[in-house]
């Protein structure tokens, strides 16, 4: 198993897996970064080796997966689960709009996360590797 550099398992933590080479995939992780004010979610990109050990367990298929990925207690959430998720995660008025978010209906929310999945490659662009953290973020990073 794989440990974050304070020494904590990487799985004592909610650990939101994102698509690395992602432009607007790195925009929300940064977002999430400045605004998790109680620091408990970890990152890791889909690319990772951590990725590929505790997703496919978790019932993730990885080579199909256009979806952020939230992974806690061994479960997996995708799609827009996965999303408002983060964002009951954070909490304050961001955990409120995702209680609300959940009120959509699942098939909905899910289509309109897929389309813009499709398209966030043409719309957001793609770097060609995954982003480096920033010194004060590494500690968030796993995998």
């Amino acid at each position: 198993m794989n440990i974050v550099s304070d020494g904590m398992n990487a799985t004592s933590h909610p650990i939101l897996f994102f698509d690395g080479v992602c432009n607007l995939c790195n925009g929300a992780v940064q977002w999430l970064l400045a605004n998790d004010k109680k620091g408990e979610l970890r990152f890791a990109s889909l690319q990772s080796d951590l990725a590929q050990e505790l997703l496919p367990a978790a019932g993730i298929d990885l080579a199909t997966l256009d979806s952020l990925v939230l992974y806690r207690d061994g479960r997996a959430q995708i799609y827009s689960d996965a999303a408002l998720g983060t964002g009951q995660l954070i909490g304050g008025v961001y955990g409120k709009l995702a209680r609300l978010g959940f009120l959509v209906p699942q098939f909905l929310r899910n289509g309109v996360y897929r389309f813009v999945a499709r398209n966030r490659y043409r719309w957001f662009g793609k770097r060609a590797e995954c982003m480096l953290p920033r010194p004060e973020w590494k500690p968030r990073f796993v995998g």
